[in-house]
């Protein structure tokens, strides 16, 4: 199986942007625990991360055909990007829907998703084992409530 997996705004700044939300680990810690679980389960992923709605937009349309799902952490996009929602809603690949945090227990305008009805699960509040979740539900064709 071969997961396209993006990361948004600020990603890249884990273990420094609020470690007692995000945890101290690095953004290259979280991307080699992925790569591993990933080769262990004999999946292929590409991950990327960029801090611009358009290049997710980008990556989406210019990629979806390769992959058999895609796993997103849209970061602060989630509560505001109609745009991403509409290409995540137009591709017919499965797409997850991942935050380390619980966004439904944090601040008043994390607590909605506009991404949550046009993805197939979300998963949130796990930290990195989200992201290792989401590559499971994939790979047995599941969704998660």
């Amino acid at each position: 199986m071969n997961i396209f997996i993006i990361n948004g705004p600020n990603l890249n700044l884990l273990g420094l942007r609020e470690p007692d939300v995000y945890g101290k680990e690095t953004y290259a810690d979280l991307l080699a625990r992925i790569r591993d679980h990933a080769q262990k389960r004999g999946c292929v992923v590409d991950i990327r991360q960029t801090n611009h709605e358009g290049v997710i937009i980008d990556w989406i349309q210019e990629n979806w055909s390769k992959f058999d799902g895609i796993i997103l952490n849209a970061g602060a996009l989630t509560h505001y990007s109609y745009a991403i929602r509409d290409c995540v809603k137009a591709v017919p690949i499965p797409v997850i829907e991942v935050h380390l945090s619980d966004i439904s227990a944090r601040e008043p305008f994390r607590k909605f998703s506009v991404l949550e009805d046009v993805c197939a699960a979300q998963i949130k509040g796990k930290g990195w084992a989200g992201y290792l979740e989401a590559i499971d539900l994939l790979l047995k064709g599941k969704e998660v409530q």
